[in-house]
């Protein structure tokens, strides 16, 4: 029996989808998402999440003869959207009804015809839509005065940064433009706290309206690991990896996941110097290369694409046969979504095939392989205290309402913390520097505001990150994409070469004033940098996962013989680090003490600001140790920590690590400080090691 959906749906879900049935997931949606519940969806990557939303929604809007813009749909990625534009304009259409796009990229013209005749679904950008919100050109009472749901694609992607407390910002915002409360949808991969992910994204409708997850339940072999056909192999280098990749499943079309965007340029250039079809795709191509590479690849069979996280999300390419990972992702939920790439088709298997470059790199991934094949996947957690997106809030507000009263702006965010009460002496520093002015018990912009933010009708201030400064490089007229200014800079013999698009470049002509680089083809020899990336804090489960693959645990996945001996000679150099009852504290021929506490960046940055009378004040920590001081004898330890578990405190913070923040300038000093402290700290899990038995021992 089909679901509850209005007829005219189900008879183009039967007949021009030609699908018998809606998955199992699809039709647990349609009731709550009907009945007008706040629902997260859960399914691996091309499981039908965006189906499992609309068509109810569609639904929901013929019967209750919904009008104007009433749907929006908020992704992260501009191309994520651009990708789903068609479908979503299809399904519409079935109804009589349209969708329409408003991000960046979209063109001044197209904003106007946007804003004169209203679409029933907007797809967008949180950003964007806060520019609508502060612009003067959009009437945003009168374009969101029938707004009553909203979908949110990827929200995990979302949850765990700044994106999310921003987010979470301007849906209430909204709400309060619209009128009422608004439907709230999110759409997610599987992460490993549901619940608590729904309860955030409801923000001030948690406990107040009904809500529902809705996840399929996840496919295992007999043994109990998560379906999968997942190698392991060590290949020592890039090069190692492109000679892999040239010689297995030719005939295959392969998605290679790489870490970095200098790692995909490289690779990408290898594999073309060994006559693979070979295309590129991370974030500082430009947007047109990027949408000629999945274009292109989309159509072929022969072929690889190399990636960075960007084509980890729902962006489709087409039915792929097989998944590559060089080294190995962050985290267990993004290897779940890079592995649901593959098996799409009837009689596949989703399957992944793992290239290590250095011993590390296979410990960690055998480490993740063993938290993924117990079916553990990191909760999704928003980063504490987000003082510095209050701050952007309150400006903001401020540019949509013109003049904000002094003591009701509040009501902005329906008392959403921390945009509360709590809030109060942000207000204040922003009228005591003058990015605010006050008077008459009224708040608006300041000159100060205006100064840093203002540029571009105040675009700085709907972006909740900086980006590091980056040359748009150019052949003729058609844009590449974007590189680090230092290739620039640095002394060269000979010509100055640029690698892009998996190229070589010869550079002709630098705009310095306009910050853009002129580039024609040459024959090799070309570099790719990129600042920041490539590197992210490790977490305790994996490092403690590390541990146990040290002590001998394997994953359930099949090793190649090359991986199997890599590993075991990385046991053996590294199994005096490890113990199966504590933490070690080994002291080396050269006399230098280290801590091996396996427990993370966050876990060992606490702990180094907790016991700074023992730690060595030059080389402090990483994410699985902490050297200590030379002269430190185990009584001494044992006299200088026994109460360090009552007193546990905040990393220190280096005040030129708030240039990081984005409006930092509008927060105090000491608040924007105690932000990035709390989001160092890791309090719980330190204590958790405080508590292990700590064997001493020397070499």
């Amino acid at each position: 029996m089909l679901p509850d959906l209005d007829p005219v749906v189900l008879h183009h879900v039967v007949n021009t989808l030609g699908w018998r049935d809606l998955r199992p997931m699809q039709r647990a949606a349609v009731a709550p998402v009907r009945h007008g519940s706040d629902v997260l969806v859960l399914a691996p990557t091309a499981g039908g999440k965006t189906e499992a939303a609309l068509f109810p929604l569609l639904s929901r809007m013929a019967q209750q003869r919904w009008t104007g813009t009433s749907v929006l749909y908020l992704a992260p990625l501009k191309a994520l959207l651009n990708n789903l534009q068609p479908r979503v304009e299809t399904y519409a259409g079935w109804l009589g009804r349209r969708s329409a796009i408003w991000h960046g990229d979209i063109s001044a013209s197209r904003r106007r015809g946007i804003l004169h005749e209203r679409p029933d679904i907007l797809l967008t950008t949180p950003e964007s839509l806060e520019s609508m919100l502060v612009s003067t050109r959009v009437d945003h009472r009168l374009f969101f005065a029938g707004l009553h749901a909203v979908v949110v694609d990827e929200v995990h992607a979302f949850a765990g940064d700044d994106r999310g407390w921003h987010l979470l910002a301007v849906l209430e915002r909204l709400s309060r433009v619209a009128g009422r409360p608004l439907q709230r949808i999110g759409l997610s991969a599987t992460v490993g706290n549901p619940s608590e992910l729904l309860t955030w994204l409801q923000g001030t409708g948690a406990g107040h309206r009904p809500a529902q997850v809705v996840a399929p339940k996840l496919t295992a072999v007999p043994d109990g690991t998560p379906a999968g056909d997942i190698e392991l192999d060590y290949v020592g280098s890039l090069h190692n990896a492109a000679t892999v990749i040239a010689r297995l499943h030719q005939g295959h079309k392969r998605l290679v996941f790489c870490e970095s965007r200098q790692a995909v340029e490289e690779l990408g250039q290898l594999l073309r110097e060994k006559g693979v079809a070979t295309f590129l795709s991370h974030a500082s191509l430009s947007a047109d290369e990027r949408r000629r590479a999945e274009q292109a690849f989309s159509e072929a069979r022969d072929c690889v694409i190399v990636s960075t996280s960007t084509l980890e999300l729902g962006i489709d390419v087409g039915d792929l046969d097989r998944v590559i990972q060089i080294d190995g992702p962050s985290t267990v939920a993004s290897f779940l979504q890079r592995l649901g790439r593959t098996g799409r088709r009837p009689g596949t298997s989703r399957n992944c095939l793992f290239l290590t470059l250095t011993g590390d790199a296979l410990t960690e991934v055998a480490a993740l392989l063993l938290l993924w094949s117990r079916g553990w996947v990191e909760p999704v957690s928003a980063p504490p205290e987000p003082r510095h997106i209050v701050a952007q809030q309150i400006l903001a507000l401020c540019l949509q309402e013109h003049r904000v009263g002094d003591q009701l702006w509040t009501q902005a965010w329906n008392g959403l913390a921390p945009f509360d009460e709590s809030g109060r002496p942000i207000v204040r520093h922003l009228v005591e520097h003058g990015y605010l002015d006050q008077d008459n018990g009224m708040l608006f912009i300041g000159p100060a505001a205006e100064q840093r933010f203002g540029r571009r009708h105040f675009m700085d201030l709907t972006a909740v990150f900086t980006g590091p400064p980056e040359f748009t490089v150019l052949a003729g007229r058609q844009e590449l994409g974007r590189i680090d200014p230092s290739l620039l800079t640095e002394e060269v013999r000979g010509d100055r070469r640029l690698l892009l698009a998996g190229r070589s470049w010869r550079v002709t002509y630098v705009d310095w004033r306009r910050r853009r680089c002129f580039v024609e083809p040459a024959d090799g020899g070309g570099r790719a940098r990129w600042r920041g990336g490539g590197w992210a804090y490790q977490g305790f489960e994996l490092n403690r996962a590390v541990r146990e693959v040290l002590l001998g645990a394997d994953p359930p996945v099949d090793f190649t013989r090359r991986a199997a001996g890599r590993l075991s000679d990385v046991r053996a150099e590294k199994g005096h680090l490890v113990h199966p009852g504590g933490t070690v504290m080994l002291r080396d021929k050269g006399g230098d003490l280290r801590w091996w506490t396996w427990a993370g960046f966050r876990a060992n940055a606490t702990l180094t600001a907790t016991l700074a009378e023992v730690v060595d004040p030059m080389e402090r920590f990483d994410d699985s140790s902490i050297r200590l001081r030379a002269d430190l004898t185990p009584q001494a330890w044992r006299a200088l920590t026994a109460d360090s578990r009552e007193r546990l405190c905040l990393p220190a913070v280096d005040e030129r690590a708030l240039a990081g923040l984005k409006f930092n300038a509008a927060l105090p000093t000491r608040l924007a400080a105690a932000t990035l402290a709390a989001r160092l700290a890791d309090l719980d899990r330190a204590a958790a090691v405080l508590d292990e038995p700590v064997r001493f021992v020397v070499l």
